[in-house]
């Protein structure tokens, strides 16, 4: 996944370095030698991270990112902190000032590479919460924002996973009282753990005896309410290779042993931060979408919702010069099920049709209800590859088990899908639609219960 980085700092030669590392990864850079600079940049362009020096004339770096966390329109741009200070109370201090995350100089490029794609897709998933808010008639978006300036980060429910009883002891000790903190000294019971209790962030010491520490992460995020559970890892030294593996797949943070007290704090508190207002966004977009852009039978969004998001979705893709695909799809012989059962086994079909891709999407992917028994997913930031696995796994959720609406005689359900993808730079949201609708017939007239491509 590609990204725009803005990189602050006021001696070239840590630019052009930084510069060079990024660049090799594809990443698009910006600098800017300045604070200043940097915030004229930030308001006049779109970037994902901020890779910011903290030690700058006129204004250092922890000024800037209070501002950049003060403005609403920055407000959730991730921000890496690179400086000189290896002090702990300088890493607190820039943690507190709103920064994500806090890197030693020299920066070490296991670490930095860790860092920036974690924070990539954090930032991929908060821009499609906001578009989807903004999408919706503004709901309310401007709210949610200025809610993060008054979440309360205390009272965190956290859990400690670690097998060795007096270091967990240890951790518990430096975040109680201001979190209520429970200790799991057995990983197996992880998930059973997790499932009985509401948490909110977890600690995963990488030290697990006769455990893979991965595995215990993995397994958390199966479940589906503890999916976006923020993870921290408490790492040794020797851990880091691993360490790397486990940002790539999605764990949050880690931090080194020894453990400071104040900066596991500070961690604690960005974690849970983060997590409050990803809840609030969500909240947001559930609570104020009106029924005017909502399917009442499935309760996806409709067509109405769906026309004026894909030309969001796709402007915002051509700019940033990112990937981006459209399944349409469209359930076998439906006719068929309302003339033999009535329309009220249709209905019911449309509504676990809906169920199932729902839950067989990614969180960032759309579903809406295009009309009548046709249905079209938006995939952002998706590939060729990552299109076709989606779209496979839906078709088989629907193929591979029976429908249980008809009392007595279960229903075998077959969905045929049309996917295209955003190549050139004079796509259109009908040239799209109109692709994968071309797409979909073809793997129709083919034989159904297929997914087909259409390139551009």
């Amino acid at each position: 996944m590609t990204a725009r980085i803005l990189i602050v700092d006021d001696i070239p030669t840590n630019v052009r370095l930084l510069e060079a590392r990024l660049s090799a990864e594809y990443y698009d850079v910006v600098t800017a030698s300045s604070g200043p600079q940097a915030l004229e940049i930030l308001d006049t362009s779109d970037v994902d991270i901020v890779l910011l020096d903290v030690m700058m004339p006129d204004m250092d770096g922890f000024e800037v990112c209070r501002r950049i966390k003060a403005n609403p329109r920055t407000q959730h741009v991730p921000v890496v902190m690179i400086t000189a200070l290896d002090q702990p109370s300088d890493r607190v201090n820039g943690l507190e000032a709103g920064a994500d995350d806090f890197l030693t100089k020299p920066v070490d490029d296991v670490q930095l590479m860790a860092r920036v794609k974690s924070l990539v897709r954090l930032k991929s998933l908060t821009d499609e919460l906001r578009a989807r808010a903004m999408t919706g008639q503004q709901i309310a978006i401007e709210d949610a924002i200025r809610q993060m300036d008054k979440i309360n980060t205390a009272g965190g429910s956290i859990l400690i996973v670690d097998t060795d009883q007096r270091h967990a002891e240890r951790l518990k000790n430096y975040l109680t009282p201001e979190h209520d903190v429970d200790i799991l000294t057995q990983p197996a019971d992880a998930v059973f753990q997790v499932t009985g209790k509401h948490y909110e962030l977890a600690l995963v010491a990488m030290s697990l005896t006769d455990f893979d520490p991965l595995r215990v992460c993995s397994q958390i995020r199966t479940l589906e309410h503890t999916r976006n559970l923020p993870i921290i890892l408490v790492a040794d030294e020797a851990d880091k290779p691993r360490v790397v593996r486990a940002l790539d797949l999605g764990v949050n943070d880690f931090i080194s042993r020894p453990v400071e007290r104040n900066e596991l704090a500070a961690r604690v508190r960005t974690q849970i931060r983060r997590q409050r207002y990803a809840m609030e966004l969500r909240q947001s977009v559930s609570n104020t979408m009106a029924l005017a852009v909502t399917d009442d039978m499935t309760g996806l969004y409709n067509r109405r919702y769906f026309d004026r998001h894909l030309g969001v979705m796709l402007s915002k893709a051509q700019n940033q010069e990112r990937d981006m695909a459209l399944m349409i799809l469209d359930i076998d012989h439906f006719k068929s099920v309302n003339d033999t059962y009535g329309h009220d086994i249709g209905d019911a079909v449309l509504k676990e049709f809906a169920s199932r891709l729902k839950r067989n999407i990614r969180g960032v992917d759309l579903a809406c209800r295009f009309g009548g028994e046709e249905f079209v997913v938006l995939m952002p930031d998706t590939d060729y590859a990552q299109a076709e696995m989606v779209a496979e796994r839906v078709r088989q959720s629907i193929s591979e088990r029976v429908f249980e609406v008809n009392a007595g005689r279960p229903l075998a359900v077959t969905v045929s899908a049309g996917v295209t993808l955003n190549e050139n730079a004079s796509d259109t949201p009908e040239s799209l639609i109109k692709r994968a609708d071309v797409a979909l017939y073809r793997a129709k007239r083919e034989g159904r219960n297929r997914v087909v491509f259409d390139a551009a």
